[in-house]
């Protein structure tokens, strides 16, 4: 199983952004220390919280203060880009970070950004589906190609900038809930599958039978899809107690709320009757409803578990970087799930955790040899000039 993070990034509309963009290459750089395995970066341009515009340009940036952690756009929302320029930024960026790059597509969900963009939602999606289609033959085709569509057309085009990895950088296709038309993508082209709620955080069952769908069509296409191609994203916060962490984030969660979620129509998803005010609404109440997963990291090692019982498996964790307490408080948090949650998916612990198990199992057993020990001098011992 591997681990990253999500970044929207989501900022307070009153901060400056300057520095807030700064801070978020700095977590990034934080990640890559912990070992975390990928890192995503949306694309926003409207709603004045969620404020990096080009998460290529972010990431190009991320990658020269990084050396192994695995970079997605998530995500490039075709239809509001020449599909040519999304490959070729992308095959460059690969470049820019030495191999570490993902295209992560989709077909756009910010509601400020359709209105401003001036796009129905039924055009979007036809424009997505031209989009990737031309997007997959330029990445998979060695010579030029002609593409006559219905938003664009390409005349003998060709990537001068080919992917840094090989056969090409990868793609995948992400969804917000697991429609059968994202679910039909992945299958279609082969490609890895990222799905979330945001709204309402993970349901394992929900996830389950999302990969069923997934597993069905892949089939009906002739191929089986690999687990590892399943990547699920959720809300997590670890500290060393569940009452230490629900008090750190719990300003946090109910200001991003409030003040910009609300706003865009999940009001409902939290309420306990309709209606209510959010001054009713307690942090403990919020993270039932949004099902955020909130502990001490055996808590969180318990939930990952289950998650993988139920689902039947899946290739990635990513935590959604959402970043409710303090900068301290919040880099705490991925310490602690790097130190103590990651090992036990990825098995790195293994050989200690056999060691204690046979120091205990034989000091029990009274089976190890007697301590040495080594008196101590009963005077100071004398320089070698004599003197002392």
């Amino acid at each position: 199983m591997h681990f990253g993070q999500f970044v929207m990034p989501c900022h307070d509309h009153r901060e400056n952004s300057t520095l807030s963009f700064e801070r978020d290459l700095s977590y990034i750089q934080f990640l890559d220390s912990l070992g975390f395995d990928e890192v995503w970066v949306g694309e926003h341009h409207s709603g004045g919280w969620e404020n990096i515009p080009s998460p290529e340009m972010f990431l190009a940036a991320a990658a020269q203060r990084t050396s192994r952690i695995r970079l997605g756009t998530g995500v490039v929302i075709l239809p509001y880009h020449h599909p040519f320029q999304v490959a070729e930024r992308i095959a460059f960026l690969d470049h820019l970070s030495h191999g570490r790059a993902i295209l992560g597509v989709g077909g756009g969900g910010l509601p400020t950004d359709v209105r401003l963009m001036g796009i129905d939602r039924d055009t979007m999606r036809k424009m997505y589906d031209e989009s990737l289609e031309i997007i997959m033959r330029l990445l998979r085709t060695d010579g030029p190609i002609t593409y006559e569509g219905q938003f664009w057309t390409l005349r003998e085009a060709e990537l001068q900038v080919k992917s840094y990895q090989q056969p090409h950088v990868p793609v995948a296709i992400t969804s917000v809930g697991g429609s059968d038309h994202s679910i039909h993508l992945a299958t279609h082209y082969r490609l890895p599958y990222l799905v979330t709620d945001f709204r309402n955080g993970i349901d394992p069952v929900q996830m389950r039978d999302i990969w069923t769908k997934m597993d069905a069509a892949g089939k009906a296409q002739g191929y089986t899809p690999p687990r590892s191609d399943f990547s699920i994203v959720s809300y997590v916060y670890v500290a060393e107690t569940r009452k230490q962490a629900l008090q750190e984030i719990e300003h946090g969660v109910i200001r991003d709320l409030d003040q910009y979620f609300f706003h865009l129509g999940w009001r409902s998803a939290y309420e306990d009757y309709p209606g209510q005010p959010t001054s009713e609404m307690t942090i403990e109440q919020v993270v039932r409803k949004g099902r955020i997963v909130v502990g001490d990291p055996d808590d969180v090692i318990r939930w990952i578990k289950e998650l993988d019982e139920v689902t039947g498996g899946f290739g990635t964790m990513l935590i959604t970087a959402a970043q409710w307490s303090t900068t301290e408080q919040w880099r705490r948090s991925q310490e602690l799930f790097a130190r103590y949650v990651i090992p036990e998916f990825k098995r790195s612990n293994r050989g200690a955790k056999h060691a204690h198990q046979q120091l205990v199992a034989n000091s029990l057993a009274g089976t190890l040899p007697p301590t040495a020990i080594h008196p101590q001098p009963t005077t100071a011992p004398r320089r070698k000039n004599g003197k002392g």
